[in-house]
């Protein structure tokens, strides 16, 4: 009889033991998962902050060769602005478009100096503004891939339940624009 017991005592510290460090592993992996998603928020956030810091050399090289409107540089260090204070994906890639929408007004008035346009900052600046594009869009891609598995892990059964037993919620991704899927048509940019 007390063999039994202790049997059964040790089958019940077993499962015991078991079910902690399922629990364990499970909490420390969506543990790792968060983490991730924050180091490649904070790396899409980085990447936009490069970018807001190359427009005032931008527009002050503009401005040394035109008349500049005013109105366009308030709305740029406006956008600027917003970029830096954007706290969601969501916020980050609104205030992105914003940004995008002036710096394109800004191109507009570039067109008309046609010295500004072939001038070596300029085009550097031009250079640093495209690759830090192509950065940004990089950043926003491996930021998903960690949101997509942070995701799955907070919707997998049976981690589910740890998670919410833990508070660990779906995080959220970039999406894309809406119109993005369909291609501007170019021969009305220069009517």
């Amino acid at each position: 009889m007390k063999k039994n017991k202790s049997k059964t005592g040790i089958i019940i510290a077993a499962v015991a033991i078991i079910l902690v460090l399922f629990v364990m592993g499970s909490y420390n992996g969506l543990v790792t998962a968060d983490e991730t998603v924050n180091e490649k928020w904070a790396n899409v956030q980085s990447a936009y902050q490069r970018r807001a810091d190359l427009i005032p050399n931008l527009v002050e090289t503009v401005q040394q060769y035109s008349d500049y409107e005013g109105s366009v540089l308030t709305e740029i260090t406006e956008a600027r602005a917003s970029v830096g204070k954007a706290g969601t994906p969501s916020e980050l890639q609104a205030a992105g478009n914003n940004l995008n929408s002036a710096l394109s007004r800004l191109l507009v008035v570039v067109e008309n100096y046609p010295n500004l346009k072939a001038n070596e900052n300029y085009l550097s600046l031009q250079d640093e503004l495209s690759g830090t594009e192509n950065r940004i869009k990089t950043e926003r891609d491996i930021y998903n891939k960690a949101v997509k598995t942070m995701n799955i892990k907070v919707r997998k059964f049976p981690t589910v339940i740890i998670a919410n037993m833990f508070g660990f919620e779906k995080a959220e991704s970039f999406e894309a624009d809406v119109g993005a899927d369909t291609a501007p048509d170019v021969g009305t940019l220069f009517n």
